[in-house]
């Protein structure tokens, strides 16, 4: 799991892991495009990433996807993933969190590593804003059941990558 602020270097960092281990890494984007701000964020990570990646886009069901254990995959990212089915489930966030679970455990039971990026979009203090607040519940509750999972945790700031698990 890499997790960080929001520009804080966690995907050039996942990128450079999933490098590492693999010449041909799965890119698991999750990102739905709403608007041209969003469709030049998606632009700038593809160019960084060139032909070298499998690119896959699931915004929702990750599980569509067939995985061998031989694929090094890069989840990109967690918080737009939950951003989705928080809307998509109509800000039920415990519904939202069973089914993010429920996928998660399907694809890391295929053998395949990954290598997830999530925000820690609880840092910045607590919202005015009643679905901004649900919304943080919900990204806590998932990365506290991705960090648990995970063989290694990295916090990155400032572009440093600190290794806390």
């Amino acid at each position: 799991m890499v997790t960080g602020g929001q520009r804080s270097g966690k995907s050039v960092f996942a990128e450079r892991l999933a490098l590492n281990l693999s010449a041909r890494p799965v890119y698991l984007a999750t990102a739905r495009v709403y608007d041209e701000e969003m469709r030049h964020r998606v632009e700038i990570h593809k160019q960084r990433r060139k032909d070298q990646w499998k690119n896959l886009e699931s915004p929702l069901y990750i599980t569509e996807n067939i995985f061998q254990d031989t694929d090094i995959v890069l989840l990109d990212c967690l918080t737009l993933w939950a951003t989705n089915w928080f809307f998509e489930l109509n800000e039920h966030i415990e519904e939202a969190l069973k089914e993010m679970k429920r996928q998660i455990e399907v694809v890391i039971n295929t053998g395949a590593t990954f290598i997830m990026v999530a925000n820690e979009v609880g840092l910045g203090g607590v919202s005015a804003n009643a679905m901004q607040r649900r919304f943080s519940d919900l990204q806590g509750y998932l990365n506290q059941f991705i960090a648990e999972k995970a063989e290694d945790v990295y916090f990155i700031i400032s572009g440093i990558p600190v290794k806390i698990k």
